[in-house]
């Protein structure tokens, strides 16, 4: 009996963790506008009550805050200091920074870093350029599958074809539910274009007259999981000034890339060296 509600404590406060993440998540969407009560059960799934609960829980624990007045939710000072903590190991978002800003007015356009976490895509970064007329359908803190978007095509067309198969797979539910103008046929279809050109092209697919280009960013390793992209009106990207934003969009990918391969090094050297000093120092104070 002991065991058993031992495993179903584990299993409850394993979903309590996986809720409250998710919740993190859907806040750090809506930016500084906040997010109301409403908005994040609708989204959420979970009760009033379950979701009231876990923001409280957040609240306490710093990582959310509720304006007094809006009563609207908003990421807590917590997450900052986690944040700036991991961009110690996790270095892109800091990196990439300057060039995201320097597309922006390079282009006019909207530009934006993104990377891959597991199926989805997750937007970090989000610079607008000079340009009037601008495209709002993407934000730091959205989350997409892989395969929607810009971004979400670039980052899938980088995988195995088996792991294309799986990630779809995992996602048809969702892609099902909340993407039905993204057939798997058509994610298909986008991901080879993609691998042929080097870089992929939403033609206003999810929202008409909202067009994108992206492409990849392999850090340090080799591995492919971030993508800078850009966004502008249909009239923006029309075949007489794709070759310029592919242009200026792989200029920029390939300085990230020797940055991010500058950082790798130096971050493998910091973590082999740091225990062997820390043996030499032990060593030296006992023969003191």
């Amino acid at each position: 009996m002991l065991q058993r509600n031992e495993g179903e404590a584990e299993t409850t406060g394993a979903q309590s963790i996986g809720r409250a993440a998710q919740l993190l998540r859907l806040v750090a969407g809506h930016g500084t506008m906040g997010a109301g009560l409403s908005q994040l059960v609708a989204a959420s799934g979970l009760s009033k009550p379950t979701c009231r609960r876990i923001l409280v829980a957040l609240i306490g624990a710093g990582l959310a805050e509720q304006d007094p007045e809006s009563r609207r939710y908003f990421l807590g000072p917590e997450t900052f200091v986690l944040g700036t903590l991991a961009a110690d190991r996790f270095g892109i978002h800091r990196l990439a920074a300057e060039g995201v800003a320097r597309l922006a007015v390079e282009t006019g356009d909207a530009a934006f870093l993104q990377v891959r976490r597991d199926g989805f895509v997750v937007c970090l970064q989000r610079e607008d350029g000079p340009f009037p007329i601008r495209s709002h359908v993407l934000s730091a803190g959205d989350r997409h599958p892989l395969g929607v978007g810009a971004g979400g095509i670039a980052l899938l067309a980088a995988r195995t074809e088996a792991e294309v198969v799986d990630i779809l797979d995992a996602n048809a539910a969702i892609l099902a539910e909340r993407y039905p103008m993204l057939s798997r046929a058509l994610i298909l279809d986008l991901v080879a274009e993609a691998r042929a050109k080097g870089y992929s092209f939403n033609r206003g697919l999810l929202f008409p007259g909202s067009w994108g280009i992206g492409m990849v960013v392999r850090d340090g390793r080799g591995q492919p999981d971030g993508c800078l992209s850009l966004a502008a009106v249909e009239s923006r990207m029309q075949p007489d000034r794709e070759p310029v934003l592919v242009g200026l969009l792989g200029a920029e990918v390939r300085r990230l890339e020797a940055r991010l391969g500058t950082f790798a090094l130096e971050h493998d050297t910091k973590t082999t060296t740091a225990p062997v000093a820390a043996s030499t120092a032990r060593r030296a104070n006992e023969r003191r």
